[in-house]
């Protein structure tokens, strides 16, 4: 079961996404940066006249890598909606990679209909699953689906929303954030993943299905970066220079019949520049 830390740290995510970027529609898998989602989104070419009516894909469930007192998260799922800048609704259902301060990985999975909180389903997930999802929207009602092809084990759910989003289909690997009281929210430390691996992607508008790369729709492909200052504590800045660590998650091309792809974390260490002696009072500036 998803914590409710968890459930918190989604819906702010969520919520803090959609003011992350703003969708490049227009050109298929043009490039764009986030700082909290990783992969692709679509949304339907004119011609198609109709927004989208499901979204599905597959992937295997990864590894957390984990460090002892360092806590992190990671989401992987598939979703409609969400993605500009004045959305408030998103159907999303996925699977979880995190680890504790303890340095122990957890995994999980759940799904989410914005604004409503993310609720835990009694889903068992184990790094190297096979897992496949999917969401309809029919009217107002949202039809999730996720599946464990490795265990056999499968969960599904029919809501009904007073509003829903389907102006996008969403394939994502994220990272959380957690909100405040007052509203203020700032992104977790991603999960060190290694890789997700997706396959089968597809989605539905105006009756056509298609892959990622269909020409029906137009696609992004989003790059997450986010930088950590880790204080100089690798070793390899000088005195006086802060160092950080820039973490990237990267899809790779979404080609082909069958859509497939993958999101890759990597992390490599940024020098900063050396800070410049104080000036102590009364002292001048020559030589």
């Amino acid at each position: 079961m998803v914590s409710s830390s968890q459930i918190i740290r989604r819906l702010c995510l969520l919520a803090s996404a959609v003011l992350t970027f703003a969708l490049a529609a227009g050109s298929a898998q043009a490039a764009d940066v986030s700082s909290n989602w990783a992969g692709y989104v679509a949304v339907p070419a004119s011609s198609v006249g109709s927004p989208f009516a499901s979204v599905s894909g597959s992937w295997t469930e990864p590894t957390a890598t984990c460090t002892m007192g360092r806590e992190s998260y990671s989401a992987v799922w598939v979703g409609l909606g969400g993605a500009r800048e004045s959305a408030t609704s998103l159907e999303q259902v996925g699977t979880d990679a995190d680890c504790s301060s303890a340095g122990r990985p957890v995994y999980s999975s759940w799904f989410e209909l914005l604004p409503a909180e993310a609720v835990g389903v009694r889903l068992a997930v184990h790094p190297g699953d096979r897992m496949t999802a999917s969401v309809t929207v029919r009217g107002h009602d949202a039809t999730l689906r996720l599946r464990d092809l490795s265990s056999g084990g499968r969960f599904t759910i029919t809501r009904r929303m007073a509003k829903v989003d389907v102006s996008t289909a969403e394939w994502i690997v994220e990272a959380p954030s957690i909100c405040l009281g007052t509203g203020a929210c700032r992104t977790d430390a991603l999960t060190d993943f290694g890789a997700v691996e997706f396959s089968a992607t597809s989605a539905t508008a105006h009756g056509h299905t298609g892959p990622i790369a269909d020409p029906e729709w137009s696609t992004t492909a989003l790059e997450l970066r986010q930088s950590s200052l880790t204080g100089g504590r690798r070793g390899t800045a000088a005195v006086g220079v802060p160092s950080s660590s820039l973490i990237e998650a990267s899809p790779s091309s979404a080609a082909g019949p069958e859509g497939a792809f993958a999101v890759r974390w990597q992390e490599q260490a940024v020098q900063g520049e050396r800070s410049a002696p104080p000036t102590l009072p009364g002292a001048s500036g020559g030589g």
